[in-house]
């Protein structure tokens, strides 16, 4: 079977390209760039590369020509001058399923967030939820996966904690309040995708996607803290400090510590879904727990944040990352 994947270069795009290659399947990946946090996707058998945006409906209906489905994982989680969360989640949305009917793809996934909702003062929020409402309203067998905090190897989550524990050994808690979280890794959404892209899985349903255990954001960090040997003093901030904390590092470091976006997420916990959707069948629910071995698989080389990770100390920026 041949499968397109939009953000195909990124994180979760790159473990689903190599699961679904690995069981004989061809991909085609679709990115705007090669992201160079896992250079052996270059190299990766029965796949094809396309360097193609989602703001090109004729590009992306040929580049879809043969598949049978798309799995639609671009996105991003801050906005850097055009790539606005309209352009790249709202525009790109509808300018996939537009490709997809004239492509003839069978099926469409859709990698959503878990607290996706209208109104809620969150751009990030709002342009998935409309972004949804695109797949759901498109008339093609659709599967929309709400997840997570999702973590691996090539992941934000691990990354940026890792450099910022090698770094200095504080971390500020987003509000006075350590919010829960449930950690998924990478392989148990891929296997979720897989089942729906190869074996018509969850046709036609949102489903909410989080990992099997709940804990603290705290506890979370002190895992991986615990993982590298790294001391960690970890204190509550209010979550007002946080968005401004946002604001200056978006503005100062090409792949900022924490975003906007990130700030709200953090700050209302990622446990439940927003609004209430269907749930994973008992095969498909999330398997692996957030344990040392599975954080040591997933952290980066050592290393600190330092005048490199900063704007204008670095090279130009690349597009955002897809995730």
């Amino acid at each position: 079977m041949k499968i397109a994947i939009t953000g195909g270069t990124g994180f979760v795009g790159r473990h689903l390209a190599e699961t679904l290659v690995a069981s004989g399947n061809e991909v085609v990946l679709i990115a705007r760039g090669m992201d160079n946090r896992d250079q052996n996707i270059r190299k990766l058998d029965r796949s094809e590369f396309r360097s193609i945006g989602t703001n090109n409906v004729d590009a992306l209906a040929n580049a879809f020509t043969g598949c049978y489905a798309v799995a639609h994982f671009a996105g991003i989680n801050r906005e850097i001058g055009q790539q606005t969360y309209t352009a790249v989640h709202i525009d790109g949305t509808r300018n996939v399923v537009a490709a997809a009917k004239k492509a003839g793809v069978k099926k469409i996934l859709f990698l959503s967030f878990l607290r996706a909702r209208p109104d809620c003062g969150s751009t990030y929020h709002e342009s998935k939820w409309i972004s949804e409402e695109i797949v759901r309203s498109s008339g093609i067998d659709y599967t929309i996966l709400k997840a997570g905090v999702i973590y691996g190897k090539g992941d934000h989550m691990l990354d940026h904690l890792s450099h910022s524990l090698h770094t200095f050994p504080l971390m500020a808690l987003v509000g006075m309040k350590s919010k829960p979280v449930r950690p998924i890794a990478v392989e148990d959404l891929v296997k979720i995708s897989v089942a729906s892209l190869l074996e018509n899985r969850l046709s036609n349903q949102t489903v909410a996607v989080t990992g099997p255990e709940e804990m603290n954001l705290g506890e979370a960090v002190r895992r991986v803290a615990n993982v590298i040997g790294k001391p960690v003093f970890i204190f509550p901030m209010p979550v007002a400090f946080h968005y401004m904390m946002a604001y200056a590092l978006e503005a100062t470091m090409v792949e900022p510590l924490v975003a906007k976006a990130q700030v709200k997420i953090l700050s209302e916990g990622v446990v439940d879904p927003l609004p209430a959707c269907s749930q994973l069948p008992p095969d498909l629910l999330p398997a692996t727990y957030y344990t040392e071995q599975q954080i040591r698989k997933g952290l980066p080389p050592p290393a600190s944040f330092g005048l490199k990770d900063l704007k204008f100390c670095a090279r130009p920026p690349k597009p955002a990352a897809s995730v």
